[in-house]
Protein backbone atom coordinates (compact mmCIF):
# COMPACT_ATOMS: atom_id res chain seq x y z
CA UNK A 1 0.00 0.00 0.00
CA UNK A 2 1.19 3.11 -1.28
CA UNK A 3 2.31 5.58 2.29
CA UNK A 4 3.44 9.37 2.33
CA UNK A 5 4.91 10.62 6.17
CA UNK A 6 5.03 13.88 7.57
CA UNK A 7 7.06 15.18 10.33
CA UNK A 8 4.95 16.08 13.40
CA UNK A 9 4.22 18.29 16.61
CA UNK A 10 0.95 19.31 14.90
CA UNK A 11 3.40 20.34 12.04
CA UNK A 12 0.29 19.31 9.46
CA UNK A 13 -1.80 22.21 11.34
CA UNK A 14 0.52 24.90 12.09
CA UNK A 15 3.23 24.09 10.19
CA UNK A 16 5.88 23.59 13.21
CA UNK A 17 8.24 20.59 12.72
CA UNK A 18 9.34 18.62 15.82
CA UNK A 19 13.09 18.38 16.51
CA UNK A 20 12.74 14.74 17.58
CA UNK A 21 12.82 13.18 13.93
CA UNK A 22 9.93 10.73 14.63
CA UNK A 23 7.59 10.22 11.53
CA UNK A 24 3.99 9.67 11.41
CA UNK A 25 2.82 7.43 8.74
CA UNK A 26 -0.92 8.18 6.89
CA UNK A 27 -2.11 5.92 4.29
CA UNK A 28 -2.70 7.57 0.87
CA UNK A 29 -5.87 9.61 0.76
CA UNK A 30 -6.20 8.67 4.54
CA UNK A 31 -4.48 12.06 6.22
CA UNK A 32 -7.09 14.50 6.21
CA UNK A 33 -9.55 12.15 7.53
CA UNK A 34 -7.61 11.94 11.19
CA UNK A 35 -7.62 15.65 11.31
CA UNK A 36 -11.16 15.63 10.37
CA UNK A 37 -11.84 13.42 13.11
CA UNK A 38 -9.17 14.09 15.52
CA UNK A 39 -10.75 17.81 15.90
CA UNK A 40 -8.51 20.11 14.11
CA UNK A 41 -11.40 20.68 11.76
CA UNK A 42 -14.89 19.75 12.71
CA UNK A 43 -17.27 19.67 15.72
CA UNK A 44 -17.75 16.31 18.09
CA UNK A 45 -21.43 15.48 18.48
CA UNK A 46 -22.85 13.44 21.41
CA UNK A 47 -21.96 10.20 20.13
CA UNK A 48 -18.35 9.14 22.14
CA UNK A 49 -15.38 8.92 19.58
CA UNK A 50 -14.13 5.10 19.40
CA UNK A 51 -10.39 5.24 19.00
CA UNK A 52 -8.82 1.72 17.87
CA UNK A 53 -5.17 1.05 18.58
CA UNK A 54 -4.01 -2.18 16.82
CA UNK A 55 -0.15 -3.78 16.39
CA UNK A 56 1.57 -6.66 16.77
CA UNK A 57 2.30 -8.28 20.00
CA UNK A 58 4.98 -6.24 21.71
CA UNK A 59 4.64 -3.16 19.26
CA UNK A 60 3.94 -0.92 22.25
CA UNK A 61 0.30 -0.58 21.82
CA UNK A 62 -0.36 -1.33 25.91
CA UNK A 63 2.41 1.82 26.29
CA UNK A 64 0.65 3.78 23.72
CA UNK A 65 -3.08 3.32 25.14
CA UNK A 66 -1.86 3.76 28.77
CA UNK A 67 0.17 6.99 27.75
CA UNK A 68 -3.43 8.79 26.61
CA UNK A 69 -5.35 7.25 29.45
CA UNK A 70 -2.20 8.66 31.81
CA UNK A 71 -1.91 12.20 30.25
CA UNK A 72 -6.05 13.04 29.16
CA UNK A 73 -7.19 11.37 32.41
CA UNK A 74 -8.78 7.71 32.89
CA UNK A 75 -11.71 8.82 34.30
CA UNK A 76 -12.46 10.74 30.51
CA UNK A 77 -11.74 8.14 28.65
CA UNK A 78 -13.64 4.25 28.39
CA UNK A 79 -10.95 1.82 28.33
CA UNK A 80 -11.33 -1.79 26.67
CA UNK A 81 -8.75 -4.51 26.12
CA UNK A 82 -9.34 -7.38 23.55
CA UNK A 83 -7.43 -9.76 25.72
CA UNK A 84 -10.15 -9.71 27.87
CA UNK A 85 -12.23 -11.14 26.01
CA UNK A 86 -10.35 -14.70 25.12
CA UNK A 87 -12.69 -17.42 25.00
CA UNK A 88 -13.22 -19.59 27.85
CA UNK A 89 -11.24 -22.54 28.06
CA UNK A 90 -11.60 -23.88 31.87
CA UNK A 91 -13.92 -26.85 30.24
CA UNK A 92 -10.95 -28.07 27.94
CA UNK A 93 -8.26 -30.37 29.89
CA UNK A 94 -4.72 -29.07 30.23
CA UNK A 95 -3.52 -30.95 27.54
CA UNK A 96 -5.91 -29.64 25.31
CA UNK A 97 -5.68 -26.12 25.78
CA UNK A 98 -1.96 -25.94 25.07
CA UNK A 99 -2.82 -26.71 21.91
CA UNK A 100 -4.91 -24.09 21.29
CA UNK A 101 -3.89 -21.09 18.99
CA UNK A 102 -4.62 -17.71 20.77
CA UNK A 103 -2.81 -15.75 18.17
CA UNK A 104 -5.87 -16.42 16.35
CA UNK A 105 -9.22 -14.44 15.60
CA UNK A 106 -11.33 -17.41 16.53
CA UNK A 107 -9.57 -17.38 20.04
CA UNK A 108 -11.49 -14.39 21.02
CA UNK A 109 -15.51 -13.19 21.91
CA UNK A 110 -15.19 -10.89 19.53
CA UNK A 111 -18.93 -10.64 19.16
CA UNK A 112 -18.81 -9.68 23.13
CA UNK A 113 -16.46 -7.07 22.51
CA UNK A 114 -18.46 -5.64 19.53
CA UNK A 115 -21.48 -5.62 21.64
CA UNK A 116 -19.85 -3.84 24.63
CA UNK A 117 -18.39 -0.90 22.15
CA UNK A 118 -21.94 -0.58 20.99
CA UNK A 119 -23.10 -0.13 24.48
CA UNK A 120 -20.94 2.28 25.23
CA UNK A 121 -21.68 4.24 22.33
CA UNK A 122 -25.35 4.07 23.62
CA UNK A 123 -24.29 5.50 27.04
CA UNK A 124 -24.20 2.68 28.66
CA UNK A 125 -22.11 0.66 31.11
CA UNK A 126 -20.73 -2.63 30.55
CA UNK A 127 -19.36 -5.55 32.23
CA UNK A 128 -15.79 -6.57 31.06
CA UNK A 129 -14.71 -10.12 31.31
CA UNK A 130 -11.62 -10.71 33.83
CA UNK A 131 -9.46 -13.46 31.90
CA UNK A 132 -6.89 -15.86 33.84
CA UNK A 133 -3.86 -15.93 31.39
CA UNK A 134 -1.75 -18.48 34.10
CA UNK A 135 -4.91 -20.73 33.24
CA UNK A 136 -6.29 -19.96 29.88
CA UNK A 137 -9.61 -19.25 31.45
CA UNK A 138 -12.17 -16.60 32.43
CA UNK A 139 -13.59 -16.24 35.84
CA UNK A 140 -16.06 -15.38 37.39
CA UNK A 141 -15.66 -11.67 37.94
CA UNK A 142 -16.10 -8.48 35.68
CA UNK A 143 -15.71 -5.14 35.91
CA UNK A 144 -17.22 -1.71 35.12
CA UNK A 145 -16.89 0.50 32.70
CA UNK A 146 -18.83 3.22 32.42
CA UNK A 147 -19.31 5.05 28.79
CA UNK A 148 -16.74 8.35 28.31
CA UNK A 149 -16.50 10.68 25.74
CA UNK A 150 -13.42 8.68 24.24
CA UNK A 151 -13.94 5.09 24.02
CA UNK A 152 -10.21 3.70 23.74
CA UNK A 153 -10.41 -0.21 22.32
CA UNK A 154 -6.73 -2.19 22.09
CA UNK A 155 -5.51 -5.10 20.54
CA UNK A 156 -3.16 -7.18 18.33
CA UNK A 157 -6.58 -7.87 16.03
CA UNK A 158 -9.11 -5.57 16.41
CA UNK A 159 -8.18 -4.16 12.81
CA UNK A 160 -9.01 -7.96 11.50
CA UNK A 161 -12.53 -8.44 12.59
CA UNK A 162 -15.30 -6.05 9.56
CA UNK A 163 -18.11 -5.41 12.39
CA UNK A 164 -15.30 -4.46 14.49
CA UNK A 165 -13.78 -2.50 12.55
CA UNK A 166 -16.25 -0.19 11.22
CA UNK A 167 -17.21 0.77 14.76
CA UNK A 168 -14.03 2.73 14.93
CA UNK A 169 -14.24 6.15 14.15
CA UNK A 170 -10.11 6.75 14.05
CA UNK A 171 -7.54 3.67 13.82
CA UNK A 172 -4.34 4.03 14.71
CA UNK A 173 -1.50 0.82 14.18
CA UNK A 174 1.66 0.64 16.58
CA UNK A 175 4.40 -0.52 14.51
CA UNK A 176 7.90 -1.69 16.02
CA UNK A 177 10.98 -4.01 14.38
CA UNK A 178 10.01 -8.27 14.90
CA UNK A 179 13.21 -8.28 16.77
CA UNK A 180 11.77 -6.34 19.43
CA UNK A 181 8.14 -6.94 19.70
CA UNK A 182 9.68 -10.82 20.43
CA UNK A 183 11.76 -9.29 22.79
CA UNK A 184 8.56 -7.69 24.58
CA UNK A 185 6.45 -10.23 24.46
CA UNK A 186 9.33 -13.14 26.36
CA UNK A 187 9.86 -10.57 28.99
CA UNK A 188 5.92 -10.02 29.74
CA UNK A 189 5.10 -13.66 29.25
CA UNK A 190 7.56 -14.55 31.57
CA UNK A 191 6.38 -11.66 34.57
CA UNK A 192 2.88 -10.91 33.89
CA UNK A 193 1.31 -14.63 32.51
CA UNK A 194 3.71 -16.97 34.51
CA UNK A 195 5.40 -18.69 31.39
CA UNK A 196 8.34 -20.40 30.68
CA UNK A 197 11.06 -19.20 28.27
CA UNK A 198 11.10 -22.71 26.28
CA UNK A 199 7.23 -22.35 25.76
CA UNK A 200 7.37 -18.66 24.44
CA UNK A 201 9.79 -19.67 22.23
CA UNK A 202 7.75 -22.62 21.26
CA UNK A 203 4.18 -20.57 21.11
CA UNK A 204 6.09 -17.46 19.34
CA UNK A 205 7.50 -20.07 16.40
CA UNK A 206 4.26 -21.92 16.07
CA UNK A 207 1.67 -19.33 15.83
CA UNK A 208 2.26 -15.91 16.83
CA UNK A 209 4.55 -14.89 13.69
CA UNK A 210 2.56 -17.30 11.54
CA UNK A 211 -0.77 -15.87 12.89
CA UNK A 212 1.10 -12.19 13.03
CA UNK A 213 2.19 -12.74 8.93
CA UNK A 214 -1.44 -13.89 8.34
CA UNK A 215 -3.88 -11.19 9.64
CA UNK A 216 -2.03 -8.54 12.07
CA UNK A 217 0.30 -7.33 8.95
CA UNK A 218 -2.41 -7.11 6.78
CA UNK A 219 -4.48 -5.30 9.04
CA UNK A 220 -2.52 -2.52 8.60
CA UNK A 221 -3.75 -0.96 5.51
CA UNK A 222 -6.99 -0.39 7.69
CA UNK A 223 -5.33 2.28 10.01
CA UNK A 224 -5.69 5.79 9.22
CA UNK A 225 -1.96 6.83 11.16
CA UNK A 226 1.04 4.45 11.61
CA UNK A 227 2.56 4.71 14.93
CA UNK A 228 6.43 3.74 14.56
CA UNK A 229 7.92 3.12 17.58
CA UNK A 230 4.76 2.91 19.81
CA UNK A 231 5.39 4.72 23.05
CA UNK A 232 8.60 5.77 22.44
CA UNK A 233 7.12 8.26 19.79
CA UNK A 234 6.65 11.51 21.74
CA UNK A 235 5.70 13.27 19.21
CA UNK A 236 3.00 11.20 18.01
CA UNK A 237 1.78 10.51 21.11
CA UNK A 238 1.53 14.57 21.84
CA UNK A 239 -0.39 15.03 18.15
CA UNK A 240 -2.87 12.28 19.57
CA UNK A 241 -3.49 13.38 22.87
CA UNK A 242 -3.72 16.85 21.76
CA UNK A 243 -6.63 16.30 19.72
CA UNK A 244 -8.39 14.17 21.73
CA UNK A 245 -8.10 16.80 24.97
CA UNK A 246 -9.67 19.33 22.33
CA UNK A 247 -12.37 17.13 22.00
CA UNK A 248 -13.00 16.46 25.43
CA UNK A 249 -13.14 20.55 25.83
Amino acid sequence: MEMFSASIFLSYHNGLYNTLGHKLRFPQGKKAQFVTVMGIIGVMNDTPLVIGIAGGSGSGKTTVAQAILNRVGADRIAYLQHDSYYKDLSGLPPTLRRDVNFDHPNSLETELLIKHVEALRNHQAVEVPIYDFSTDSRTDRTYTVASRGVILVEGVLIFVEPELRKLFDVKLFVDADADIRFIRRLRRDITERGRSTESVIKQYEATVRPMHLEFVEPSKRYADVIIPEGGHNVAALDMVVARIESLLK
